[in-house]
């Protein structure tokens, strides 16, 4: 069976990918997330989710496969970022009070041979409207400083949307596994 490696070193990736049931090793990716000039947000979380796989693959070893997945957000057709601290986390949540927001979740299957199996999953959520008290509370209570878009929808995230739109529930938690699961199963993995 061939190898396979998850190029993150996320939890929520992690808990994701383990529901498939594979065997799998995780690896930091070293891979600078900062966006080119003029970079749409979609061609940005293709870039880094290919650049995370191809960060971590040996081409040494002719049965390693390797996930590499990235997720950014979108409002206004500009990039939300990680928030990193609490003040830039209330800021995002604010701005995207009572809006729609895309979330552009990439995967990338990097393999032997050069072969690169890629995926691309697009989630709107609608926000309500939200008070800046409600917004204060959310971010300490979840503490959401590493998540593009300021929230965790398999938390309490979940109370500050009116509705999300999308396919594979698990692309906004971080990697779609409907998807995943597809370009697994190319690479000949025996998914389930």
């Amino acid at each position: 069976m061939p190898r396979l490696i998850l190029a993150s070193t996320s939890t929520y990736r992690r808990a994701l990918l383990e529901r498939l049931g594979l065997p799998f090793d995780t690896a930091r990716p070293d891979v600078d997330e900062t966006p080119l000039s003029d970079e749409t947000p979609q061609a940005l979380a293709v870039r880094l989710a290919r650049a995370k796989a191809e960060a971590v693959l040996d081409p040494g070893q002719p049965d390693l496969w390797v996930i590499g997945s990235d997720q950014v957000a979108e409002l206004d057709e500009e990039p939300l970022g990680k928030p990193g601290s609490a003040a830039r986390a209330e800021a995002q949540l604010r701005a995207m009070s009572g809006r729609e927001v895309r979330f552009l979740t990439a995967v990338c299957l990097a393999g032997p041979g050069g072969r690169r199996l890629e995926a691309l999953d697009v989630t709107t959520v609608h926000f309500r409207p939200l008070s800046n008290g409600e917004i204060a509370r959310y971010v300490d209570r979840e503490r959401p400083l590493d998540c593009a878009g300021s929230f965790k929808s398999e938390g309490l995230g979940i109370t500050l949307f009116e509705a999300i739109e999308n396919r594979d529930p698990t692309a906004l938690v971080g990697l779609p596994l409907i998807a995943t699961a597809r370009l697994l199963r190319e690479a000949g993995f025996v998914v389930p």
